[in-house]
């Protein structure tokens, strides 16, 4: 199967061609991906280089001439590294662009904590009025990377990853989706990480919702899904552990409830590895999650 970045590349070209609007600003990694697309659109595929604060400048200057620019760098090189820009030059000066990441929290472990930014949704979520986008398939990736070039003038952020569900479900860039039912609490599951969750659910009595927009937060469909399964939330996400929890906690500021943040630990890992030793490091498998989402909930096996 391919992957979601496999998807970014042949996706965005095609938005090339059906959108005069639309425009690509690159540093260097992914080049190689359009560089027919380049031939074909010189003026609309833009290589800055190695200068990642430029390619967020770049970016909000074409948004400022009316153009859709969409932005693509490993996420540690485009959300943190140019954090002022992101801040300043799309923020404050209210210019919309489509930022799409690739490596994710530990995508490519071999390139060291430089390559991995587990911490991309919280710095974002600092700031005022991002969409941001998780897929868990590549399937939902480009249904979500159309969403966002189609979403106006909006500041989008899509984060692809590596990691992915075995199946894609029908993502529509806004509503939680229910998975499955139950009434002895909440499981949100964010992209990637619903495939370990209904594992690691299997037989509890549990409701399980699927994010792939996590922000804005579906506070509606948190509050209906607790109406039903009482309110103790687990937030299953494949980034910062607890980037979430604030907003599931306003969703719910009027009733008494629980939230338990499961995520990536704060902890480096200072050894290479690979992904699957990273994901039990940070207790991501389903044998660690369903040890700690029953050790939070309780939840009682289905009869």
């Amino acid at each position: 199967m391919d992957t979601m970045r496999d998807r970014f590349a042949p996706v965005v070209e095609r938005l090339l061609d059906e959108d005069p609007r639309v425009a690509v600003v690159l540093a260097e990694i992914g080049m190689d991906t359009f560089a027919a697309a380049q031939r074909k659109h010189p003026g609309r595929v833009i290589n800055v280089g190695i200068r990642e604060q430029l390619l967020i400048g770049a970016g909000a200057g074409l948004a400022l001439t009316g153009l859709r620019p969409v932005v693509h760098t490993f996420a540690s090189f485009l959300v943190e590294r140019p954090f002022e820009q992101v801040k300043l030059d799309l923020g404050h000066q209210n210019a919309g662009a489509v930022l799409v990441s690739a490596a994710a929290s530990f995508d490519w472990p071999a390139g060291g904590f430089t390559h991995m930014a587990p911490g991309d949704v919280a710095l974002l979520d600092t700031l005022d009025g991002w969409t941001v986008h998780v897929p868990g398939h590549p399937d939902e990736a480009e249904t979500l990377l159309r969403h966002a070039v189609a979403a106006g003038d909006d500041t989008v952020y899509v984060r692809l990853s590596l990691q992915s569900n075995a199946k894609a479900l029908a993502v529509d860039g806004s509503r939680f989706l229910t998975v499955r039912e139950g009434r002895a609490g909440v499981v949100v599951a964010v992209g990637p990480m619903l495939d370990a969750v209904l594992a690691a659910t299997e037989g509890f009595d549990v409701t399980v919702l699927y994010a792939t927009t996590v922000r804005p937060f579906d506070s509606a469909a948190l509050r209906r899904a607790t109406e039903t399964a009482g309110t103790d939330v687990v937030l299953v996400e494949p980034f910062l552990a607890g980037t979430s929890t604030t907003a599931a906690n306003d969703a719910l500021a009027d009733v008494p409830h629980r939230v338990l943040g499961l995520g990536v630990g704060r902890r480096e890992l200072r050894r290479y590895g690979n992904i699957d030793e990273h994901v039990a490091a940070h207790g991501l498998d389903a044998r660690s999650l369903r040890a700690r989402i029953d050790g939070f909930l309780g939840a009682p096996v289905r009869m």
